[in-house]
Parts: structure tokens; sequence; C-alpha cells
């Protein structure tokens, strides 16, 4: 049995991924950790991965704790730019901690990675593109990390094709276009009623392809939270780990 600790076990997330561990044949639930409550309670003598799904401004600072009592990590708290993951990575290169592992998901739906792989290979066909998406009004960022990491692929992809700059008749001022990331425009929907959905969209002259990722519920995470625990636990991984495609053999 894989012994799983769960910071944020009080939230939105943290209390879904507790039912999961309880629910799951090959995990059992050591700690449940949330705001207030001390985190050195989590210890390599009682847990083998710690699940962290708190807020951007408590993440670090928590996988920083838990790295340095010597458990590793699975983190699914958005927010995470690379000077945050430099900080970790730094830690985790110390004698001390070479054999932990922290791993870093911005979404652990196994649909929307998928789509973002998908979206990855498609990127240098197209001369256009863009990123629709959509969420429930209280997800505190915007756009969402999934979102950005589809850009950043996008954009890569037509950078190693060689394309140039994608064609858009608005000025470069004009409003509305959504957040530009490396020349990828971005919109985000905050609407009741929605959960996490996104629409890849590529364009050229007389064809459009879409590829859309639709998470109903938080339960749509669980499947790639438990993958990332099993695999952080069998200890084939050390070191810092980004997106679940690690997982998947893309």
């Amino acid at each position: 049995m894989i012994a799983v600790a769960v910071v944020g076990a009080k939230g939105r997330m943290g209390s879904t991924v507790v039912d999961a561990v309880n629910d799951a044949e090959d995990t059992r639930l050591s700690h449940t950790i949330d705001h207030g409550q001390d985190i050195a309670q989590i210890t390599p003598g009682n847990t083998d991965v710690a699940v962290e799904f708190t807020v951007p401004s408590a993440s670090l600072d928590n996988v920083l704790a838990l790295v340095d009592q010597g458990v590793n990590v699975v983190v699914g708290t958005t927010g995470w730019d690379e000077d945050r993951l430099a900080k970790v990575r730094e830690v985790l290169e110390r004698p001390e901690h070479r054999n932990q592992c922290v791993f870093v998901a911005p979404n652990f739906a196994i649909s929307a990675v998928l789509a973002d792989h998908f979206a990855a290979q498609a990127a240098r066909y197209f001369e256009s593109a863009e990123i629709i998406e959509m969420h429930h009004p209280d997800k505190i960022d915007a756009p969402s990390g999934t979102a950005l990491n589809t850009a950043h692929a996008i954009a890569k992809a037509r950078r190693d094709a060689g394309l140039g700059a994608m064609p858009d008749g608005t000025r470069s001022d004009a409003g509305s276009r959504g957040q530009v990331v490396e020349g990828v425009h971005v919109h985000a929907v905050r609407l009741r009623g929605l959960n996490a959905h996104e629409e890849i969209l590529f364009g050229n002259p007389g064809e459009q392809l879409v590829i859309r990722s639709d998470c109903f519920d938080r339960g749509s995470f669980m499947q790639g939270v438990l993958l990332a625990v099993r695999q952080v636990a069998s200890g084939r991984y050390t070191g810092l780990h980004t997106g679940l495609e690690t997982f998947l053999q893309l």
C-alpha cells in the first residue's frame, strides 16, 4: 500500500484527492493537512508521497518544507512558473535530497494532456492557432496553467517548423484579443456552470481543426493524480519532473 498524505485536504481538489486515495486499492491515507496545521507531521516514516493542492501563495513553501523533511511530492496547485521550479530543482540537487522526487502537473486530466500533445503535433501545419479556455468563476488564475502550457507548446512547434508570425488583422493595441503568449492568443472565460474546458483552434485557408478537452467534474483529474502518485512512489524517478506526459509514454 502506498501511504499518501494530502496537503490542502479540505479544499475542493484536496477533498476529492482524499476520496480517491481512500477508494483506490493500492493507496491509503496517512495524513490530511490544511491551513493552520503543522506540515511537519508528514515524514518519510509515515508517508510515501504527499499530494499538494493548496493555493499559489502557499504552494512553494509547502513543497520546500516537504522536501526538507525528506518527502516525495506530487503538486497540483496552479501558478508554478520557471522561477519557482528553479528553486525546487536547486534544492533537489543537494546531496541529501538526490533520491527524492517532486512532480508538478499543470493539469491531471488525461484528456487535457492528450489535447496538448496533439496540439503540438498539429501546430506546424497551420497558419493560425488560438486557444479558448473556459472554467468556473471560482478559478483563481486566468488564463489557466493548462492553456499557458498549450500556448508554449504551440509556439515551440511553430519555431521548430520555421513558421513566422500568425496572421492577425487587428492592431497590436486592439482590445479583446486575449493574452498573447509567445505570439499565441489565449482567451479566458469564467462562467457559472462550467468546470474545466479547453478549445485549441487551428486554421488554414479553407479548413479548420478544433481540438477540445472537457472535464465535467473534479473526479476527472483523479486518474492522473493516482497515476502520478504511483509513479513517484515507485522510486524510478528522482529530481524535478513536470507534466503528466512524463508518465504517459507520449
